[in-house]
């Protein structure tokens, strides 16, 4: 350390301000980790609640599904299933949480029951059930998706932030601070040595 610092007085100005400026940027990063965080558990009890939603809205599908069957006949289903051939436009824009990009999905819903190509009239209300279900499950499965996804990239950015965190609490500000400190004890010595060197000077 001591072959590679100038132990000069402007040095020691300059190093004082990284320091400064480190422990700012310490003290920045600290606060979005700790925001990072917040909002992940944010997000983290929503994502729960919305898993559970999930699972009545797939076993009521389900349900509806084997009693339409069951009332209309599989082959009616099916046959209703086919005659479906527009899809749910999906579109992703992004979001920004605290300087991390997340997705925001929206469905534009493509059909209405007038629209299904069978219509109300002719279908049973079985059917129409069964589309309802599965249309609102659909939703859910995108909703669990963009938080998900969400969740993933606040992880992966609390991760990088931690360490940079880390880095700068335990290895740059230290560093930087002993730095200092030798520079410290260089200019002090070298404060005694002209001291000295002046008394001889004197004497003589």
């Amino acid at each position: 350390m001591a072959e590679d610092i100038k132990p000069t007085r402007s040095e020691l100005i300059k190093l004082k301000r990284k320091i400064k400026l480190a422990k700012n940027g310490y003290e920045l990063l600290k606060k979005k980790k700790d925001g990072l965080i917040q909002e992940f558990f944010s997000i983290l009890d929503e994502v729960r609640k919305n898993r559970d939603v999930l699972g009545e809205i797939h076993k009521k599908s389900i349900t509806s599904l084997e009693l339409s069957r069951a009332m209309d006949g599989t082959l009616a289903v099916e046959s209703t299933a086919f005659s479906v051939t527009k899809n749910p436009e999906i579109k992703v824009h992004t979001k920004n949480i605290m300087g991390v990009s997340v997705p925001e999905i929206e469905i534009i819903q493509g059909e209405v029951l007038d629209e299904r190509n069978y219509g109300i009239i002719g279908s049973s209300s079985y059917v129409d059930t069964v589309v309802d279900d599965y249309q609102e499950l659909l939703e859910k499965i995108v909703l669990s998706a963009e938080m998900e996804t969400a969740m993933k990239r606040l992880l992966l950015e609390i991760e990088k932030t931690r360490r940079r965190v880390s880095a700068l609490e335990y290895i740059v500000i230290p560093r930087m601070e002993g730095q200092a400190k030798f520079i410290r004890a260089r200019l002090e010595e070298l404060e005694r040595e002209n001291l000295f060197k002046l008394k001889l000077i004197k004497k003589k």
